[in-house]
């Protein structure tokens, strides 16, 4: 499915507070993010960006006054809005431009999807991302450093909960060893249960194709930890492209495991490319603990046939349709525990 990257529109509002001057909003995509500053891009030309501090807070109006203009509401409550920015890259937005290169973003358009996470903490809150994107890409290493199966079902939950089609990518597939069948049979288990996979080696070209043409006309978030080969993988899509990726995220203080910078990157085949440097946490963002197991797509046919109907946490208790799955190997045993280890550690700080 194609996308357009460039977008442009102007439009003239009556402002709320009854004044008769018109005034003329610019449309853009956001390309580019950092605290407080954005980067709109508008047919090509960059616009940075500040933030109406009216996106900061969510105004509640009296339900039966809903049908009417905002402009001839009444605001009833003042909230604070329950993310960490309104902004992401990837929106679309609308802004006053002073006509110097520089605006201000008054209005996020409705969101395709969202890629989000959730804070740590006993009061959390919605991380977004990236939004408007096509498909999120786990990158996993076959070997050096060893391939961490669990960040990957928890990349794809992530995924599942937002609603966004994945792509598994693995690399440095050279590096595994002959007779090493121990990957290539993981791996299988995730073809099998519907996840489309891409095997690569930049070494010798092996899927790079392939991934080349997963990528034209698509928006595309990468997901993956340091040393499994994002930076060489997407060099050889695009000559010097990992390298554009890289120089940005050794910017970001990987440590904090923030979205405090992003930036979209054109392709030239069309479409464009977010790296998501050192995020090791995507806690899920409203999800129920008891709906963890619908984000697994080989369990979510077996939610509610266990004995114990939803109620079943399925961990200990008798007659658990999913437990009887794994044992009869038609959920594997690492996804299971995968699913355990989300449900246990990733609410454990809600309890």
């Amino acid at each position: 499915m194609g996308i357009a990257l460039y977008f442009y529109q102007t439009q003239s509002i009556a402002p709320s507070t009854g004044a008769k001057r018109e005034i003329e909003l610019d449309t853009g995509i956001v390309y580019k993010k950092s605290t407080g500053t954005y980067h709109v891009n508008v047919n090509g030309q960059m616009v940075v960006c500040s933030i109406s501090s009216l996106l900061r807070r969510e105004l509640v109006y009296p339900i039966h006054m809903e049908s009417k203009p905002k402009y001839l509401q009444h605001v009833w409550d003042v909230e604070e809005i329950r993310a960490v920015d309104p902004i992401a890259v990837g929106d679309r937005v609308r802004f006053t431009d002073a006509g110097d290169g520089t605006g201000m973003i008054v209005e996020v358009l409705p969101r395709a999807n969202k890629l989000t996470r959730r804070t740590p903490g006993p009061k959390p809150l919605e991380q977004v991302i990236v939004a408007n994107v096509d498909q999120v890409i786990p990158v996993i290493a076959a070997a050096q450093p060893k391939p961490k199966w669990g960040m990957l079902d928890r990349y794809l939950a992530s995924a599942e909960a937002c609603e966004i089609p994945s792509l598994i990518c693995i690399t440095k597939l050279d590096a595994i060893r002959r007779g090493e069948d121990e990957v290539m049979a993981v791996i299988e288990d995730y073809q099998r249960i519907g996840y489309r996979v891409i095997l690569t080696s930049a070494q010798d070209g092996t899927g790079i194709d392939e991934v080349k043409d997963a990528l034209c006309d698509r928006v595309s978030v990468f997901v993956g930890m340091s040393g499994v080969g994002k930076t060489t993988l997407l060099n050889a899509v695009q000559p010097d492209l990992g390298l554009r990726v890289n120089e940005i995220n050794l910017q970001i203080d990987k440590g904090r495991h923030t979205t405090t910078h992003l930036e979209l990157f054109p392709l030239a085949s069309g479409g464009g490319v977010v790296d998501t440097p050192g995020m090791k946490v995507f806690g899920l963002w409203d999800v129920e603990e008891a709906d963890v197991a619908l984000l697994f797509v080989e369990m979510a046919q077996y939610v509610g046939q266990c004995r114990f109907g939803l109620n079943c946490r399925h961990d200990h208790e008798p007659g658990c349709a999913i437990k009887e799955a794994v044992e009869a190997g038609e959920i594997s045993e690492q996804r299971y525990k995968s699913f355990l280890y989300i449900r246990e550690y990733i609410y454990a700080e809600d309890k």
